[in-house]
């Protein structure tokens, strides 16, 4: 069974998450595309009201734990492009790949503990539907100097 918009809302609300107004892409692209049953959102970064809140390389510029913050609010992010496109969450029925991208110095390792932020946050959110594969790299750069980028792959019913 999947789960209602309302039990999504609510435990949206229980977390204290407001889905934003979804960022506008930094680029030439559209920030959704679905073909058939599966949802591709491009790359979220970690903007709200228009600025980066985390940026720089992690443990450089800042420490792990706010680096997941940042993939937080990616995910936060993305969720808000999907609830734009199709007016609630109601209809993902599967997380299906989280990649993450981070910001970080050659000789960083822990990658996939900063986008812990996005994929603890899913399952919390969609509970067994939130569990999901994933890619988590580091990168030399991203966009505006953002510390994390986050994109998704979902299926709707």
């Amino acid at each position: 069974m999947i789960k209602s918009n309302f039990v999504i809302k609510e435990k949206l609300d229980t977390l204290g998450i407001t889905l934003p107004t979804p960022p506008k892409p930094a680029g030439s692209y559209i920030p959704v595309v679905r073909t058939g049953n599966l949802v591709f959102v491009s790359g979220q970064i970690p903007i709200k009201d228009g600025k980066i809140l985390y940026s720089g390389k992690v443990t450089k510029d800042l420490s792990i734990e706010d680096a997941q913050k940042g993939a937080r609010l990616c995910a936060i992010n993305a969720l808000a492009q999907l609830n734009s496109e199709f007016g609630n969450l109601e209809k993902i029925s599967k997380i299906v790949r989280v990649s993450g991208f981070v910001n970080s110095p050659p000789e960083f390792t822990e990658q996939p503990k900063v986008i812990n932020g996005a994929s603890d946050l899913l399952f919390e959110i969609f509970e067994e539907k939130g569990q999901h594969t994933r890619v988590a790299v580091g990168v030399s750069s991203l966009p505006l100097n953002s510390a994390v980028e986050i994109d998704l792959i979902v299926e709707i019913t």
